[in-house]
């Protein structure tokens, strides 16, 4: 199964994407699965004017990048909060393609407050049914990340452990079955 991790926020030193490399070593340590991060920090999309309804239809440069978004059998988005909602350039890139029918979405949110990113998480739970995608209902939300994962995406904070692995469970096990069922589906 193809995983991409998106890291919603453009900023360069984001704390967010902390959390996003920690999940991408512990599910390449510890699946076979193919998993790769989609960094926001890496990729300025234009404001949405068009929706790219295959890889060749977008504009040459988001090429590379639209492949892998329709390449991909499963999503697990992170995001900071901003104002109460998910990262906007989060937003701006699921915009640009068609709707991801039956596709299995984890929600991660992270935060160097004390909330870590509740209400986004709430937000996110109404834009993954809006994709036509399935929600994972085991939400990974993330107060203090600054002190929970180092730069390079290490666990510092041990009692922490438990919250990625039942999020990491509970995501594949959805995952697995729904790119299970759409393998068999005629």
């Amino acid at each position: 199964m193809k995983i991409e991790i998106i890291s919603g926020s453009p900023r360069i030193n984001s704390v967010t994407r902390r959390v996003a490399l920690h999940l991408k070593n512990r599910l390449t340590q510890n699946t076979s699965h193919d998993i790769d991060i989609i960094d926001m920090k890496d990729w300025n999309i234009p404001p949405v004017q068009s929706v790219w309804v295959s890889p060749d239809k977008a504009p040459l440069e988001f090429q590379p990048v639209a492949e892998r978004v329709f390449a991909a059998d499963a999503f697990i988005l992170v995001t900071p909060e901003y104002n109460g909602s998910y990262a906007p350039a989060l937003k701006n890139l699921l915009d640009h393609f068609p709707k991801r029918h039956h596709k299995p979405f984890g929600i991660v949110t992270a935060s160097p407050g004390a909330m870590g990113g509740i209400r986004a998480s709430q937000q996110m739970l109404q834009l993954v049914p809006a994709l036509f995608g399935i929600a994972s209902p085991y939400m990974l939300i993330t107060p203090a990340v600054d002190k929970k994962f180092s730069p390079d995406g290490d666990l510092l904070e041990e009692s922490f452990q438990n919250a990625v692995h039942n999020f990491i469970s509970e995501f594949l096990w959805l995952a697995e079955k729904i790119v299970e069922e759409n393998v068999m589906a005629p």
